[in-house]
């Protein structure tokens, strides 16, 4: 088949692409050109690469033209992020391609109610990103289920390997958790640690895509957590990481308040939308009607990730992995 990877040359593409060509498809990636894929691979030598500007070309309408010009029998679309930007793609499709897949986000469910989350039965969102995405996901799922285009939507965790910082113990990106764990000094939580988060590897998120793929008829009209098989706490995240310095976290308790006047604003804002959603969410969908078998549990996720950061100088620390 044809298959055309709208945002190919992204973290998830790194790996789909690859994928896709070793199963004997025909790539298109489009992307604006700006970037390479994350690592490389002998693979994308046999893609076509189209460069095109899609916010602009959405602005003027043109940018359902340019994916259906490559006439292409299946399109998956990882960079999609308003309602009214998958509205225009579907209805230009719509007659032309036999499958169109699109990357969501487990951000699609506001804070958790009951664990773990299963497809369509989490809270409602807040913040545009989310709202968008929830949106999005069930514009989707009403327009195969009124006979229009067959879709499906996949929802990542947060994701995580080689290339790509990690969220990390406090549900942020700051560097200074992992020097402070590999030092063994004490890291300050906020609250009691219980919060959860649910990573997931580039190459499980890429697995789910190829899943669904190849099982259209199953994959039609549906959506899909494509998570790890478990989720972390704060807690366990903590004490997971400073053993991977030969260390053994200690943790000291806060308050929000606390936790905000010690770190920076953005920081903060960050572990607080992660940790307030507190989000586990099961695959048992996937496994059952698509064949989902992630490869990775969170933490050798994570710690890819983080060797990676450390080997190319982008994270310091002050002991050494020891694993």
């Amino acid at each position: 088949m044809r298959i055309v990877v709208i945002g190919g040359s992204g973290h998830i593409g790194t790996f789909l692409v690859p994928r896709l060509v070793r199963a004997g498809h025909e790539v298109v990636n489009i992307s604006r050109g700006s970037r390479t894929a994350y690592t490389e691979s002998p693979e994308w030598r046999q893609v076509r690469q189209v460069v095109a500007d899609r916010e602009r070309e959405d602005a003027e309408g043109v940018f359902g033209d340019t994916v259906a010009d490559l006439r292409p029998d299946v399109v998956v679309d990882l960079v999609c992020f308003t309602l009214e930007s998958a509205t225009a793609l579907v209805e230009r499709l719509r007659g032309e391609v036999g499958h169109l897949l699109h990357c969501g986000t487990l951000w699609r469910y506001g804070p958790s109610h009951k664990l773990p989350i299963a497809e369509g039965e989490g809270t409602e969102p807040f913040g545009e990103y989310g709202i968008q995405k929830d949106r999005i996901a069930r514009m989707l799922k009403d327009e195969t289920a009124g006979g229009g285009l067959v879709t499906t939507s996949l929802h990542p965790g947060h994701i995580v390997g080689e290339g790509w910082d990690p969220i990390g113990p406090l549900g942020n990106n700051d560097p200074a958790v992992w020097r402070t764990l590999s030092a063994g000094r004490p890291l300050r939580i906020p609250g009691l640690g219980v919060e959860l988060m649910h990573h997931v590897h580039a190459d499980d998120v890429a697995q789910g895509f190829e899943r669904a793929i190849e099982h259209r008829e199953a994959a039609a009209g549906e959506d899909f957590h494509v998570v790890a098989p478990t989720a972390l706490n704060v807690r366990g995240f903590a004490h997971e990481a400073a053993g991977w310095f030969g260390r053994t976290a200690t943790l000291e308790s806060v308050t929000w308040e606390e936790f905000r006047a010690d770190t920076s604003e953005e920081h903060a804002r960050v572990s607080w939308e992660h940790l307030y959603r507190s989000h586990c969410l099961t695959i048992e969908k996937a496994r059952s009607l698509i064949g989902y078998e992630p490869g990775y549990q969170p933490e050798a996720a994570v710690l890819e990730s983080l060797r990676w950061l450390i080997e190319h100088g982008k994270v310091e620390v002050e002991s050494p992995l020891v694993v």
